[in-house]
């Protein structure tokens, strides 16, 4: 391959990379602890966009039950969102698996 090819590789590899980075923003996954007493939505870029809290949660004796129902939630929100990730990774590269990237 000439260089001139691989610089064009290169650019589109770029501009790709980019526009997923701009349409991760748009992307949300949301996780539930609790059976649903606490819910947490992220978005692409790992920013927590919501947190709700159903009051039947809220036990002033026990604040390390909430703490554990929001940190679950939490983790399963951001797991879902890796998944989302790798689909749209595969999406893009056509279906080909990119080995040890997700």
């Amino acid at each position: 391959m000439d260089p001139e090819q691989l610089k064009g590789l290169l650019a589109q590899a770029q501009q790709m990379a980019a526009e997923m980075q701009s349409d991760l923003g748009n992307k949300t996954a949301q996780g539930a602890a609790g059976g649903g007493l606490v819910t947490v939505t992220v978005n692409g870029h790992n920013q927590v966009l919501a947190v709700k809290i159903d009051p039947k949660a809220i036990d002033p004796g026990d604040p390390t039950m909430l703490e554990d129902l929001v940190r679950a939630a939490v983790n399963q929100a951001n797991a879902k969102l890796k998944e989302l990730v790798a689909d749209e990774l595969r999406q893009r590269a056509g279906g080909v698996g990119i080995p040890g990237l997700f």
